[in-house]
Order: C-alpha cells, then structure tokens, then sequence
C-alpha cells in the first residue's frame, strides 16, 4: 500500500510554495520522519518528513513546480526499505570498480591493504556530507584528499566540501579502506548525501605509511591565495576548448598549472568554472577558506563587489608588461544574474496584492518632539535597567495597538466572504535581510512594555541577518509597520502584507518649519502612510487611525494613561 507525501501546512497567509530539491530519487529507500524533499516559500525553506517507512515509488511534483498545500508530492510503496540501501550501494560500486581496479594495478603497496580490509568482513560504513549550517542545504565537492584504495585513519580529513560561505574537510567516520567515491570533485551534494564508502580493516586503522604520506602530501594541490593585483592572466595566452575557442575551467587550470606565475596553484572545479565562465582574475580575489583559499562565495562576492578598477582579465608581468603598465580597466556595461527563488516569489505575492486588493493610501506628519525628548531623557538609564536600547520601534508599537483598539477594522481581514476581526495585537516589523524582505512578528505588544517589545524586535532582527528566521517567527501577524526611514525615504506608499487589512509606513525624521500658535518653528517632522484595503476599511477610520496615533505620539502620556 503507498502513502502519499503531500505539502503540508505552510503558515498564515501562505498557501503555495516550489519545490527547491528532491533528497531521495525513485528507488530509494526511505526511513519514517527521514527528510525526503525540500519546499521553498517566499520566507522560509523547509524540509517534508517522510511520513512512512519505505521506498520513494514516484515523484508527482519535479523540483522547479509549484504545489499548494495539500498538493500531493510523491508516494512511498511499504516495505523494501532494508533491500534498497544496498541495492544502492550496489549500483555505485560498479561505476567505481574500473577506477579500483586500476588503483590496484597501479600501486601494489596498496592492494594487500584493501584486500586485507576485504577479508575482515567489516560492514561498510558510508560517508555522509554532514550538517553544513542553518539555511545551507547543499554543497561543492572541491577536492578527495584520499583516492580509492587508500588507507584512512579515524576521524582523518578525507574529502572537503565547499559552500558559498565557508570551505570544510568532512573526516573519516570509520578506520579501513576508501573502498568507492559516489560524488566525484565538482559535484553538488545536498546534507546527508553519500560521498563514498569505507570498508573497516585492520589495516586500516594505522595512519599511511611515511612514504604514502609523502606522496600524497606532494599530489595534494595547494590552494589559491590572493596575490599582488600586478599578478594574472595573459587572456591571449589561454586556449579555449570550448565552441568557439571559449575558455573552459579546465582550460583555466591547465594554464595555471603551466604557468610559472601560477605553479603549484590548483582552484576547485566549481570555483575554476566561476573565473573561467566571468573571466576573472583568481590573484584579485580574496580567499576566506582553508589557509586562504578560494571558495565558491569569495567568487560570488567578487562578482558582486569587484575590486576597484579590475581588468577583465589581467596580464601575466612580463618585462614588456612591467615597463607598460596595467592594463586599461574593461567594465561591461551590463551584468545578468538569475533572479532567486525567494525575490520571484516576493514579486508575485506583492503583486497578488495590488490585483486583489482595493488599495488606498492616507497620509498624515508628526511633530517627533515629544518623543524625541522623551528618549533623549531616559534612554541611558533605561539601558542600564533592561539591557536593550530604547529606539522608535517601540513607541510606535504601543501607539498602533492604541490605535487599533479603537478602529477594529484596521486589525481584521477578510476571508472569503467573512470578515474575521482579529482580538490579538501581533505586529510585524519589515525588516531588510541578505535573503530579501521579511516581517517577523512581535506577539501580544498588548501585553509588553516598551522593553520587551525592543528587546524582541533586536533579537528577530538578529535572527533574520543570520538567515535563523523560522516560519513561527513570521506567521500570525494582524497589522505590519515598515519603516524606510532608516534608508533616508521621505514619502511612499507601502503595499500591503496579505491578508492583513492594513499596514504603516514611517518615514525619515526631518526638521521642517511648521505654523505653531501663529508662529513658524522648526519641529523634527516625520511623514506617516497608512495603506489600507478599501473593501474592509472606509476612508474616515483610515484617517481616525493615522489620528489616533499622531496623539499617542505628540503626547507620549496617554499611551501612559491609557488616554
């Protein structure tokens, strides 16, 4: 009997989301609660579990589609899940055995190492990529430090894996022999990905021998470092294979090594095919990996921050070049990346949200001062007391639940053809991120002081450059604040954070002169946007709101007083 695997409930407000990677394939065996697919919305990425013991029989959704919630995966046929596993390992060994055969024929030091690992009759034991960190799923394989037939000691470094934050050595879980490699160097492997097998033998357990190690040492390629910029490329001196005549990465690592410049320097596959593909320069790049070497993201971030006034693809000194010059800088007029999963995702529901939407924007000013003064008088011994710093955030929190609790309509939303008035006061906070734009939420800011409210919002903020957001952290909210003040903005029009009803814009403060008591002074001003949907909320309560919290503001007392 088959089980399906469907989209489980995503959170408040979102009811669609794309299939980023399938960990299992047609044939695999499964374990109950084992991660099995990957799902990607426009705020999180999450794992689907299985729900049964196994074997995955069909995938329904390819990686790329969009499903809805409840929308069926895949199917898990019952039984055959012990069978599988070593069906699997099956399949890789031969498509490892020639190479095995020649490591045997090739280095007889070896042989009797593998076969007496092979009369032990110890089970293999897999070598799996390990956890690599929150929110990174996949990896490079940049380099075996071991080949098939070598000797491994416990916990030896045998493999290491390249992220686009940070290069690792994943070491040896069993002592014994490498007996077959599953993911060659250049292939990308998702956590818990098989990298190769190791059968544990007696031999095994003892370190190479000195001469072995030797030679490995000496195979090992060195990484490449960042050089003086006068370093690089002669482009006129590197012979494409590719149609064309275009530069591949192996043609970029065959002039490395050729080169006197470049001798003994070696870049893994997937970072060779970042330079060769972008006609980079690697002696410009600055490498944040293992004794300073060149990793997938120092190559990402070069493209994104190029170092200043780079030639596409600088010359190798010479005399001639030395006496001349650099190069003149060549920087093209465009650039072209593709748009992530996450900001296609953000695009279309903001814009779900303008065609569903009867959407009106209110303005209104608020003379800051108050609250200005406020802060200023007690912020250093509030810190001091609570440990957190006394910002805005937190004043215009407390005024928007005031607020609300006086205009309903503002805190409801439609469902259907309900409308749902909601009796909490969750309150999300739009925060800029690495990943794109989030609103984490702040519960209950009816029940917090002005502490707890800035001690929260840090800690989501926090949380949020980290990439740690969960999606409990962002599902629930009733009302959003944004705030591009921060990023100098005057005036705009915020778009609504579906299905909340409404959501408030807060601007740059700015001194602007102002008539008061018949006299024109110079108050700090800050512009206020209320959007709101027009099929919910009438003009007279949008504006009854932005009111409301323009005297909580003016008159920090009544949020005291309950005013």
């Amino acid at each position: 009997m088959a089980t399906e695997i469907v989209v489980p409930v995503l959170g408040e407000s979102v009811s669609e989301a794309t299939v980023a990677k399938w960990l299992k394939q047609p044939g695999d065996a499964v374990a109950l609660d084992e991660a099995i697919v990957e799902l990607e919305t426009d705020k999180v990425t999450l794992e689907v579990n299985a729900a049964a013991a196994g074997v995955l029989e069909a995938i329904a959704a390819n990686e790329g589609d969009d499903v809805q919630v409840g929308a069926v995966l895949g199917t898990i046929a019952a039984g055959g899940a012990e069978a599988a596993p070593a069906e699997a390992t099956a399949k890789a060994a031969p498509a490892k055995a020639p190479a095995e055969d020649k490591v045997v024929e090739d280095a007889p030091a070896v042989a009797p190492v593998a076969s007496k690992a092979g009369e032990s009759g110890g089970a293999p034991v897999d070598i799996p990529v390990p956890t690599l960190g929150e929110s990174v799923t996949e990896a490079t394989v940049a380099q075996w430090m071991k080949k098939v037939g070598d000797s491994v000691a416990l916990d030896e470094a045998i493999c290491e894996l390249e992220t686009d934050k940070v290069t690792l050595e994943v070491n040896a879980p069993a002592a014994g022999v490498l007996t077959s490699i599953a993911a060659e160097a250049g292939s990308d492997v998702g956590v818990g990905a098989v990298l190769g097998v190791i059968t544990p033998g007696g031999s095994g357990a003892a370190a190479p021998a000195p001469a072995a190690k030797a030679a490995t040492a000496a195979a090992a390629p060195a990484p490449v470092k960042a050089t003086p910029a006068g370093e690089g490329l002669d482009p006129t001196k590197i012979k494409g294979s590719g149609v064309g005549g275009k530069v591949s990465a192996s043609d970029l690592q065959a002039f490395l090594e050729a080169s006197t410049a470049s001798a003994a320097m070696t870049l893994p596959p997937s970072v060779a095919k970042l330079i060769a593909e972008n006609n980079l320069n690697p002696h410009r790049i600055k490498g944040t990996g293992k004794d300073g070497a060149l990793t997938k993201g120092d190559v990402l971030e070069s493209l994104k921050n190029p170092p200043a006034a780079p030639a596409a693809v600088p010359t190798v000194a010479t005399s001639s070049a030395v006496a001349a010059g650099p190069a003149a800088a060549s920087t093209p007029r465009e650039s072209r990346e593709r748009m992530s999963k996450m900001r296609k995702t953000i695009s279309r529901r903001l814009k779900e949200a303008q065609n569903t939407a009867a959407m009106l924007t209110t303005f209104n000013e608020i003379d800051m001062s108050a609250v200005m003064a406020t802060r200023k008088q007690y912020k250093d011994d509030f810190e001091k007391k609570h440990s957190v710093r006394l910002g805005f955030n937190s004043f215009f929190a407390k005024a928007v639940v005031e607020a609300l609790k006086d205009v309903p309509a503002v805190n409801a939303r439609i469902d259907g053809e309900d409308i749902v008035y909601n009796n909490f006061f969750d309150i999300g906070m739009a925060v800029s991120t690495p990943s794109g734009l989030m609103v984490p939420v702040i519960r209950d800011c009816d029940k917090k002081n002005f502490a707890e409210i800035e001690g929260s919002l840090g800690e989501l903020a926090k949380k949020g450059r980290d990439g740690k957001l969960s999606m409990d952290d962002m599902s629930g909210g009733s009302f959003t604040i944004t705030n591009g003040g921060v990023f100098g903005s005057l005036l705009s029009t915020p778009i609504l954070n579906m299905p909340q009803a409404a959501i408030l814009g807060l601007h740059k403060i700015e001194e602007r002169p102002i008539a008061e008591n018949g006299q024109v002074v110079i108050r700090p001003m800050m512009y206020v946007a209320l959007s709101y949907d027009h099929r919910l909320i009438d003009g007279r309560e949008a504006v009854t709101f932005l009111v409301r919290i323009k005297e909580c503001l003016e008159d920090p007392q009544r949020m005291l007083l309950n005013m």
